[in-house]
């Protein structure tokens, strides 16, 4: 199936660099959110990698979809189901994520996530071997392969 979007370069940062994804539930919860888009046919993912305090994905929305509602059903989704997992383990951290805004009481993601379209291959390589290498830059692992 071809795409009328070019592949995008996406990094989703938690509010105030809290280490929410940290815990291993939380990057499955994402992991399986992102599995979900890719196997109703949304999104296509080239590459993602889950620190501790944010995600980066290159990600390409198919033709019938919008970025814009992939990504907001993506995000509240994920937030939904995270804080019900600080709420149900009584964390300090919700303390730090309490934002009581218009239209929420907590917030998980920082807002205006960073959104690069890679018009071509070379772009496209480069955030790739970027989001591979994220973990050996942070000093996780000694190569891209030996992190989770």
């Amino acid at each position: 199936m071809m795409s009328k979007y070019h592949p995008e370069f996406i990094t989703i940062t938690c509010l105030n660099w809290i280490p929410v994804l940290a815990n291993k539930e939380h990057k499955d919860i994402v992991i399986g959110s992102l599995g979900f888009l890719v196997k109703s046919g949304r999104v296509k993912i080239s590459s993602f990698v889950l620190m501790d305090t944010h995600l980066h994905l290159v990600w390409q929305v198919m033709d019938e979809h919008k970025r814009e509602d992939v990504q907001r059903d993506f995000l509240k989704f994920t937030s939904q189901q995270i804080l019900k997992n600080l709420r149900n383990a009584n964390s300090p951290w919700l303390d730090e994520l309490l934002v009581n805004g218009k239209d929420r009481k907590y917030q998980i993601w920082e807002r205006n996530s960073l959104c690069i379209e890679l018009y071509g291959q070379k772009v496209a390589k480069q955030k790739i071997e970027y989001i591979h290498n994220n973990p050996v830059e942070a000093g996780l692992c000694r190569l891209p392969e030996e992190y989770e």
